[in-house]
């Protein structure tokens, strides 16, 4: 049992924190309030190669685990990037798991290298407005034809659609009422999102402004046989494998932008003087602070042995989802003790303690919330009745 990193975990950590030097405050600031992609910073990293970092080096990845992939992202979030910085390269990390865990040699010979490179963008389009975490009731539809797929439906809160190329989709392709188990009749697919087959509408919402959230309507979508992912009916399952990743790295950088945030409120709290002392003197300032440090640093081991265990091929989904749920409540209330420390300095644009704080909504919330991993938690570990 080892908790510290290795020296190549940990040049990977300084490299990014480097990387992101030549990105400060004031860009991430401009980008908000314009909500224009972060084009430069998503070049950077992959001019640099990271947006491969968890992909086979067959395919011009580095070969690393997701271990390694939250310390990047944790590390983006952390230098003030928040959710728009992770997020503007968060999808290609863990997206495409699953074409890398069941997709054919041919499959990961054609996605996997244009995603490394940067050529291809990838959505995920999963979630639907009337089914929410309720996966097994999706209505988006897949009916078989000669040599493909027609499809057919709605998704929503898909992720950077507006630039992507292509989505990774989960669709039904048999009928709900003839399977016999809800989990089955689901399918993954790797395809083309066809704009003229698919109308995607951006969603105007609270932060994180400059990556776009939206609704996709999809009408007659053509999709090829050879883009299905696995065996017909074996989406559900298959999908799985890519949401424990999603949740460890949702997970790290939530703790990402709460050390932001924290170490933001330290600074501002050793320079402010009233009653010709700093305020950090105080220990009302002091052990708020000190709390929300140690707080985010148990957080982090959850996270990180979830990342451990999901990398070494072990059941992970209890580390991952109690790793989210801790992740998202302590970053929150370390982004709020951090608006709290600067008082109304804390409400201004200029200190970017307010931008952290409504980011920090996003991995709280999604792509599960607090209280499903709660049930979730309760009937996996405590094995107490299921209560959805």
């Amino acid at each position: 049992m080892d908790f510290s990193l290795t020296a190549d975990q940990q040049n990977i950590r300084d490299t990014i924190l480097k990387l992101c030097t030549r990105f400060p405050d004031e860009y991430w600031l401009a980008r908000d309030r314009d909500g224009v992609f972060p084009q430069g910073f998503y070049e950077a990293v992959r001019d640099a190669g990271w947006l491969g970092i968890a992909m086979p080096e067959e395919f011009g990845g580095s070969g690393l685990g997701i271990t390694e992939a939250a310390l990047m992202m944790q590390a983006i979030a952390e230098s003030g990037a928040g959710m728009t910085g992770a997020s503007s390269v968060h999808i290609p990390v863990f997206s495409v798991q699953p074409v890398v865990l069941f997709g054919s040699q041919a499959q990961k010979e054609r996605i996997l290298p244009a995603v490394v490179s940067g050529k291809d963008r990838v959505c995920f389009a999963v979630t639907e407005p009337d089914a929410g975490l309720n996966t097994t009731e999706i209505k988006t539809r897949a009916e078989r034809r000669e040599g493909g797929y027609l499809v057919n439906g709605r998704k929503i809160w898909i992720s950077t659609a507006q630039v992507s190329s292509k989505m990774l989709l989960l669709a039904r392709t048999t009928p709900l009422d003839e399977v016999k188990r809800k989990t089955e009749g689901l399918s993954l697919f790797y395809t083309d999102l066809d704009r003229a087959k698919v109308e995607v509408r951006l969603i105007h919402k609270m932060g994180r402004h400059a990556v776009d959230s939206n609704m996709l309507f999809i009408q007659d979508l053509w999709v090829p046989e050879e883009d299905r992912i696995g065996a017909e009916g074996e989406g559900f399952r298959i999908l799985l494998h890519g949401l424990n990743p999603e949740r460890v790295l949702v997970a790290a950088e939530a703790i990402g932008i709460g050390r932001a945030a924290i170490f933001r409120a330290s600074r501002y709290a050793r320079e402010r003087i009233v009653f010709n002392r700093p305020i950090g003197m105080n220990q009302g300032i002091q052990h708020p602070l000190a709390k929300c440090w140690a707080q985010l640093e148990a957080a982090n081991l959850m996270v990180m042995k979830a990342a451990t265990l999901f990398d070494q091929r072990l059941e992970c989904g209890v580390e991952a989802n109690a790793g989210k749920y801790l992740a998202g409540e302590f970053a929150f209330e370390a982004c709020h003790t951090a608006m709290l420390t600067l008082g109304g300095m804390g409400y201004a644009q200029e200190y970017h303690i307010e931008r952290l704080l409504r980011e920090v909504l996003i991995p709280r919330t999604a792509p599960v919330s607090p209280h499903m991993i709660l049930n979730f938690l309760a009937e996996k570990v405590l094995e107490l009745p299921r209560s959805y």
